[in-house]
């Protein structure tokens, strides 16, 4: 209890553990858009952001469940999917005229090449700018899901029984964990296509990154 009057209350989202207030002052003070990620226990969420007197706005926004839609197999919330959810933010963000964003992690700490950084690096392969050290970036291998797939074929060859209860999700969608990276790479070229699509449609000019 206090006993002095030097005592403050912090607001209430901070004590709560959802906002660190003096960090979004500083992403306010920057003038971008913010590029915002979550995850929960079931799924990936990006969404780009703009400050508004009455609240933030969400310009847009993609989550892992949109990526069965591209004919994805894998998980919603592992390494793989994050990295296509950045990919589908990036491009989502391009085609609203959004260039350039600040990363906004919330209260997840900076560590190297989580599902946070994952999607980062998807959003930066969609062609979308975001200052960022290249150190906590993921290698291409664990955004492609070849850690899974090396894991996975470890583990048929020493308890097969546990494989496919560790892996029932993959094996159901009729996905061979051991082929993920191709997988990653294939529904990667579907997303791609789709959005180059719009690009097209809506006569607005390709990224570089990702021109044919």
């Amino acid at each position: 209890m206090a006993r002095t009057g030097h005592y403050k209350v912090k607001f209430r989202r901070r004590r709560e553990g959802k906002t660190n207030y003096y960090r979004r002052r500083e992403m306010i003070k920057s003038g971008l858009p913010r590029l915002v990620v979550r995850r929960t226990n079931r799924y990936i969420i990006a969404q780009v952001v703009v400050p508004r007197v009455m609240g933030d706005e969400v310009i847009v926004s993609a989550t892992s469940k949109e990526l069965p839609g591209f004919g994805w197999k894998g998980g919603l919330k592992d390494t793989p999917s994050a990295y296509l959810v950045g990919l589908i933010i990036g491009y989502k963000a391009l085609l609203k005229g959004i260039k350039k964003v600040i990363l906004d992690i919330g209260l997840h700490r900076p560590i190297k090449g989580t599902r946070i950084f994952t999607v980062l690096k998807g959003a930066i392969d969609a062609g979308l700018e975001v200052p960022h050290s290249e150190d906590i970036l993921p290698e291409d291998d664990r955004a492609e899901g070849k850690h899974i797939a090396e894991y996975a074929e470890k583990l048929k060859g020493e308890n097969e029984d546990l494989y496919k209860a560790r892996f029932s999700q993959y094996l159901a969608k009729g996905l061979e964990p051991m082929d993920l990276p191709k997988h990653v790479d294939e529904v990667r070229n579907k997303i791609k296509n789709y959005y180059m699509g719009w690009f097209k449609r809506l006569n607005i000019e390709i990224p570089q990154e990702t021109e044919e």
